[in-house]
Order: structure tokens, then sequence, then C-alpha cells
């Protein structure tokens, strides 16, 4: 039987910035921003730091309602609340995720 912990109805953007303002949990928002649950253990989580580090970067996402822990069994999944941020916040997850595309592609074109 699967349980969840939902977003709280009273999100707050000053929250949700300050959680995503830790490069390492950008990184998790932008990773989990396709919507789907993934395992909290797995490749797509080596950010090169501890896995309690990571517990208290999902813990501080979770507790600002960005996301949801699925328990299956003895598994673990996180899971980006992304239909309620988009509902409250419009256009923030894409902002989000345009950050790692600029990032990662266009910024180097960019003239000093």
């Amino acid at each position: 039987m699967a349980s969840g912990e939902d977003v709280t109805p009273g999100v707050d953007l000053v929250d949700v910035l300050r959680a995503v303002a830790d490069p390492i949990r950008l990184r998790i928002v932008q990773t989990l921003a396709d919507g789907l649950p993934h395992g909290k253990c797995g490749a797509h989580w080596d950010f090169g730091v501890h896995k309690s580090t990571m517990t208290h970067h999902f813990r501080i996402l979770r507790e600002a309602g960005m996301t949801r822990t699925i328990v299956t069994g003895r598994s673990h999944s996180i899971q980006l609340c992304r239909e309620e941020l988009d509902a409250r916040f419009p256009g923030l997850i894409e902002a989000l995720t345009a950050t790692a595309d600029c990032r990662s592609g266009s910024a180097s074109t960019t003239p000093r």
C-alpha cells in the first residue's frame, strides 16, 4: 500500500524560493521536474554529497511543500508536487528548469 505526504495548502512563495536557493536543492527540483516519482536511492542523486546531506535536502523541499514522499513497502520515492506548484505559481518550475538549460548550453555565448 502506498502513502504520500501531500503539499500543504499554505505553500508560500518565500519558502519555495528559500528552498531552491541551495544549488543542490535546485538540481533536485530540476531532476524531479518531469513530475514522476524517483527513488531516493540511485545514480540520478550522485551529487557528490553524503546520503545524510541528501536526506536533509529532501526534507527541506518536502517542508517547503515542493515534494511528496511516496512509501511503497520498504521503498521510498520522491515526487515534485508539479500540478500543485504549477497551479499556485504558474511558470515557476519552467523558470527553474530553464536555469539548467542556460547553464549547460547558451551561457557560454554570453558576451563579456
